[in-house]
């Protein structure tokens, strides 16, 4: 798998997923939501654990900066 994700879109994804855990262990979201977002929040620090989002990859997109190679003359 080639990686799709920047440090920082990796910064937001982690600190999205502490913030719904927190969020959820503390009981300030609850029930069937609650459930449904700490799973988001499991896939997104999964995604940020690997570099790759699945999502990203369907939709040819990639937030890391590309690498120029040289150029043949």
């Amino acid at each position: 798998m080639k990686k799709n994700l920047s440090n920082t879109d990796r910064l937001v994804r982690v600190l999205i997923a502490a913030i719904v855990a927190v969020l959820y262990f503390t009981g300030n979201i609850y029930g069937t939501p609650g459930i449904l977002l700490l799973i988001a929040a499991g896939v997104l620090f999964a995604t940020t654990l690997i570099g790759f989002c699945p999502l990203y990859a369907m939709l040819g997109i990639s937030t890391c900066k590309v690498k120029k190679t040289g150029s043949a003359v």
